[in-house]
């Protein structure tokens, strides 16, 4: 409780004190001043008319003294342009007829020691009352206009703030005013800093430039540009190379030294008009020679450094400018002024900076200085008239007699719409303009900002350069600002520093190609369907290849698997009649059908080794093959088994012979190896089924269309194969020794040795060739296995049943085993 006892009193102290200072400095206000106007309503001003340049050094809290500091001529401009729009609202029929508008104008020079002339627009009756009923005892300012930049505005907005006192800004465009909670009467009828920034990074990727410099004040605006600055550029090829702060004490010198170090071309000047007029002195002193430099709005349009004769040693001066409006009657108003008003008025201290000496500037200086922010001061008053006007409900006969509130001028204020020398001027819902555009210039040799461009923000956005307007440092080519060259069609950019624009180059890969506009630093890799060579810059479309239908080799091959599937039935029928015969019988007599029937099954594969592969060709392609391939060589093991059962095993083990005969055994083993390949085909086929598969791996230009089979999931299937190949060549060669002329074991090995001869010779070729006829050959060898039965095991047996029926005889085949047995009995 002491201690807030203790605030309260020390609060009312410095009201005490305030209040004192505004009785004395009132008692002394010469009305004939340019800074004050009587008028029904009022409307403060706020201009930086001198500035305070460097840092304050005092001894004690003093308010300073505008007039001992530097004078600013465009300032001046812009604070007459005030006077002279309010003298032109009172003078109008149409916009406050009847009302007359007056205005307390304050040479705002310091951002933290100019607030006796704050204090005394937010005064009723010269006192100020924080504890006052809202709406009660309120100023006889309804809107202030100003101050220029936003550091002064940040430090005096919170004090019009609390009693919603619309502020109209001309010049502060940090992009924290944009924030209703904390600035809910704030307004400004100049672009906030993202639109520079925006027309900046504009003119960067237009001329490709990615090597920058940013040099600012290290105040609320230039912290403020930097941050959006860095923010914009994040996501494009652009990089800060050196920033760097303009306050009072920099060594120019060490900062020019780090700018020819880095090899930085183009520098970003986003400074006030004081600090930009020193960096541009310090670099023609330190004689910088080839920059482009980039102003930003606030010193775009100066009058007095393009034309100095030493500017054109610093290289390229662009900027982004305000358009200049004229303002009709404004001329003849300041020649009028300067000879009838006082700047100041003699003799007198007056109120809060409200006295300097204007002598030495005449009519055609004024109107000859920096044009930059003249309309926004022009529009800012003009907005507030309109409001005012639609607050005191205004008809062409007159106005209603109301009490105005700030508040209720904010909120017309907020609902502005209305056009201004064919300008239309209107705020968003954050109190920033919504209309307006911004010139791109250069300054030219004649000391002129020439146009060469523009950035047009409303209603759609809209940019246009003509590059040729420009006089470059370099004569006629555009300046370069890289780190790094470009790297050469078909390479990368390989990130070798902090900063992404510096970089080395690799070349691509086969398979990959790169980008430019899309990704730069990564090469990015073809689609199956495509291919490119090393370094390229976008991938070709493979050639897609496969054994069509037509294609003569497959006419031959599928002839040939008809030509089987005729031959295995001819040779069915032939058995048939002969079906007792003993070369029949020998043969197989039931299972030779078997074995005929699982041949022609086989061949059904050959057929879908061409035309374009589908899910269910592949299938096909494999699975009759693998199953009935497998019944036959069952059947060709059993027959093996049998020969050498008769002549060899029969004597030694007769209980085998027997259980073999007794059970069929012959009819198990097939059926057992029929059933297990089927199981594992399923199985193998359910798990990773044969599927179309584009090969590209051999011919990096072209597409393969092929079936894949996955080797591990069918491998079970093969082992089978191994095993009942192996097990028919061990019978079959056991019984090299039988009868001369009985030659079935002799005929069996025979086929097997074609077979296994056959899929050696196709997976040497496999190894060694790799194109789209491997398909080719898979079905030749698949036919060639299934003939290497049909000719070598079944054509001679046809041969004896045809030409040689003497040996088709009982008679001539016990002979045959007689004669063996006598020959093992000796």
């Amino acid at each position: 409780m002491c201690v807030a006892a203790k605030m309260k009193h020390l609060l009312l102290a410095a009201v005490f004190l305030f209040e004192t200072f505004l009785h004395a400095s009132t008692r002394s206000t010469a009305p004939s001043s340019e800074f004050r106007l009587d008028g029904n309503f009022l409307i403060g001003g706020l201009f930086d008319i001198h500035f305070a340049w460097g840092p304050g050094r005092h001894l004690r809290p003093e308010a300073l003294d505008c007039s001992t500091q530097c004078f600013s001529i465009s300032s001046y401009r812009r604070f007459q342009l005030m006077r002279f729009t309010v003298e032109e609202i009172n003078n109008s029929t149409s916009l406050l007829p009847n009302v007359t508008l007056g205005y307390e104008m304050f040479d705002h020079c310091s951002d933290t020691l100019s607030f006796p002339g704050i204090l005394k627009l937010i005064s009723v009756n010269d006192q100020i009352q924080p504890w006052a009923e809202p709406n009660t005892k309120l100023s006889k300012v309804i809107a202030v206009v100003g101050p220029f930049t936003s550091t002064q505005s940040l430090t005096v907005a919170p004090l019009f703030m609390v009693d919603l006192i619309p502020m109209v800004n001309y010049g502060s465009s940090t992009s924290i005013f944009s924030k209703k909670a904390k600035f809910p009467s704030f307004l400004r009828t100049v672009h906030t800093n993202s639109d520079v920034i925006e027309v900046i990074v504009t003119i960067l990727k237009h001329f490709q430039w990615r090597w920058v410099a940013f040099l600012y004040t290290a105040d609320d605006y230039g912290s403020d540009g930097l941050d959006l600055f860095v923010k914009r550029i994040r996501d494009t090829d652009i990089c800060i190379a050196y920033t760097k702060d303009l306050n009072a004490d920099i060594n120019f010198s060490r900062l020019f030294k780090h700018i020819e170090l880095l090899r930085i071309h183009v520098i970003i000047v986003f400074t006030a008009e004081v600090a930009a007029k020193v960096l541009i002195k310090s670099a023609i002193h330190f004689n910088v020679t080839d920059k482009v430099w980039i102003a930003n709005d606030a010193w775009s349009l100066n009058k007095q450094l393009p034309k100095m004769e030493e500017i054109r040693n610093i290289g390229t001066v662009l900027g982004v400018a305000q358009p200049i409006v004229t303002v009709p009657g404004f001329g003849d108003f300041i020649h009028s002024a300067k000879g009838q008003s006082e700047c100041g008025y003699a003799g007198q201290q007056m109120c809060g900076n409200q006295v300097f000496n204007c002598s030495d500037w005449s009519a055609q200086t004024i109107l000859e200085a920096d044009p930059s922010f003249s309309f926004p001061v022009y529009s800012a008053v003009y907005a507030i008239a309109h409001a005012l006007h639609k607050t005191l409900q205004c008809e062409e006969e007159g106005c209603s007699n109301i009490t105005v509130y700030p508040n209720m001028v904010l909120a017309a204020l907020q609902k502005s719409n209305f056009t201004l020398l064919n300008h239309t001027i209107q705020f968003d819902e954050n109190g920033d303009l919504k209309f307006g555009l911004y010139f791109l210039v250069f300054w030219n040799r004649t000391g002129d900002a020439q146009k060469f461009g523009f950035y047009q923000f409303y209603p759609t956005a809209n940019f246009y350069i003509n590059s040729t307007e420009i006089i470059w440092y370099t004569n006629k080519e555009v300046p370069t600002s890289l780190c790094t060259p470009e790297c050469p069609d078909g390479y990368a950019r390989k990130q070798t520093y902090i900063h992404r624009c510096c970089f080395t180059c690799e070349i691509c890969p086969n398979e990959t190609y790169i980008n430019v506009t899309e990704d730069p630093y990564n090469c990015i890799s073809c689609k199956e369907t495509e291919w490119s060579d090393e370094g390229s810059t976008s991938c070709n479309l493979r050639l897609v290849e496969y054994i069509q239908f037509t294609d003569m080799g497959a006419v031959l091959i599928m002839v040939g698997a008809g030509t089987l599937v005729g031959l295995s039935g001819a040779i069915s029928v032939l058995f048939a009649f002969n079906y007792n015969t003993p070369v029949v019988r020998s043969a197989g007599g039931p299972m030779c059908f078997l074995i005929l029937g699982c041949l022609t099954l086989c061949s059904i594969s050959v057929f879908f080794y061409f035309d374009k592969p589908t899910s269910a060709s592949c299938i096909l392609r494999y699975l009759p093959f693998l199953l009935f391939f497998t019944v036959c060589l069952a059947c060709f093991v059993v027959r093996s088994f049998q020969i050498v059962c008769i002549f060899k095993i029969a004597a030694k083990f007769p209980k085998l012979q027997r259980w073999w005969t007794k059970y069929h055994g012959q009819w198990l083993l097939v059926t057992g190896a029929f059933t297990a390949q089927a199981l594992l085909l399923i199985v193998s086929f359910s798990y990773d089924s044969p599927s179309p598969y584009n090969e590209t791996s051999w011919n990096h230009d072209r597409i393969v269309l092929f079936c894949s089979l996955n080797l591990e999931a069918t491998s079970f299937s093969f082992v089978l194969l191994g095993l009942l190949s192996c097990l028919c060549f061990i019978f079959s060669y056991m019984g090299k020794d039988l009868p001369k002329n009985y030659n079935e074991a002799k005929a069996i090995t025979f086929c097997l040795l074609l077979l296994i001869l056959t899929w050696i010779l196709f997976v040497t070729i496999y190894m060694l060739y790799h194109g789209k006829f491997i398909q080719s050959l898979n079905a030749l060898a698949v036919l060639c296995s299934l003939y290497s039965f049909l000719l070598w095991y079944f054509l001679p047996k046809c041969y004896i049943i045809i030409f040689q029926s003497h040996k088709n005889t009982p008679q001539y085949f016990q002979c045959l085993i007689q004669n063996y047995t006598k020959t093992i009995s000796k």
